[in-house]
């Protein structure tokens, strides 16, 4: 739908040709502008709903009788199980912060959520197999957990925006609790409003420097540079993988056309998953959370452990 859309508008209102860099980057940003924006209004609507029955403090009592693992492994599920982008699980990912889960626990949540989703491992198996959709999936649970143990070492709760826990600590005036569908509904389009006015500028800036790399570098100049198996070519994709803002199932075409032009399979895995969780409009919008220390050891701890994953295929393949 939201191709359709974006030729209507670009290829044949405008009359932009789609073999042009300028269409092509248009048609990105039209495109992604449009599906973020309508996802995040439906996702944030949606867990409005459910945050007017279930509390924050609800949350946080039945987190709180749960052991750290067994909280971490359930939030790698939730992850797992809801087809959100890198974008669509930041809402997610704030409600969780919010309601007082533990910041390790979280950052396992917003991990996995964008990398692995039943929708893309089927189609992951459909078009390169049951044996990669499954290494993808181990790989990705691996790094989740990992991800959010090694980040509660830096204990990033004191980076964490001062609006967030005067809103868990419930300082700042929110929306009274309504049972009612009209007070579900008043609450929920509050929700929206205020997470949706505070990053707008930031998906705009995110996107649009996306669609620039889609539009103006070409496919054959990314396979050229990734195409062998020297070390650096690993590291280089996690890199590349950041402007390209996508979900796990977007990714998936591109990661086959890479394969049948020789890339190694590591490398085209740890491009993956950069561009599914470590996507530069991401890292805006939790830029409205957590402060740049936070944010900086976050993309680190992932560029990292995507790049241990990608040496590791490629040897394996070898």
């Amino acid at each position: 739908m939201f191709e359709i859309l974006a030729d209507l508008l670009i290829y044949q209102l405008a009359g932009l040709s789609p073999d042009t860099p300028a269409g092509q980057a248009i048609h990105f940003f039209v495109m992604d502008v449009t599906k973020i924006f309508i996802m995040l209004v439906i996702i944030i609507y949606l867990m409005g709903l459910l945050r007017a029955l279930l509390s924050p403090e609800k949350v946080r009592e039945f987190v709180r009788g749960k052991p750290k693992w067994l909280a971490r492994t359930l939030a790698i599920i939730l992850g797992a199980v809801t087809p959100f982008c890198s974008c669509s699980s930041v809402p997610l990912f704030i409600g969780f912060v919010e309601a007082g889960i533990p910041l390790g626990v979280t950052f396992s949540f917003l991990i996995a959520s964008p990398m692995i989703n039943e929708v893309a491992v089927v189609i992951l198996a459909g078009i390169l197999g049951w044996k990669l959709a499954v290494l993808y999936v181990l790989a990705g649970l691996t790094v989740a957990y990992i991800g959010g143990i090694v980040m509660e070492w830096f204990k990033p709760e004191k980076w964490v925006e001062d609006y967030v826990w005067k809103i868990q600590m419930g300082e700042m005036q929110m929306p009274e609790a309504d049972n009612s569908l009209k007070g579900r509904h008043r609450y929920a389009l509050a929700e929206v409003k205020e997470i949706v006015g505070r990053i707008w500028k930031w998906v705009i800036i995110g996107v649009g420097v996306g669609a620039l790399f889609h539009g103006y570098v070409p496919e054959s100049w990314v396979a050229a540079h990734l195409g062998g198996d020297d070390w650096y070519t690993v590291p280089l994709a996690v890199l590349m993988g950041i402007p390209l803002y996508s979900n796990a199932t977007g990714v998936i075409p591109i990661a086959e056309a890479m394969l049948g032009k020789g890339v190694a399979l590591g490398t085209v895995l740890a491009l993956m998953m950069s561009i599914a969780a470590l996507s530069l409009p991401e890292m805006l919008i939790l830029r409205k959370v957590i402060h740049w220390k936070a944010l900086a050891i976050y993309a680190s701890v992932l560029g990292i452990a995507f790049t241990l994953v990608g040496w590791g295929f490629n040897l394996i393949a070898a």
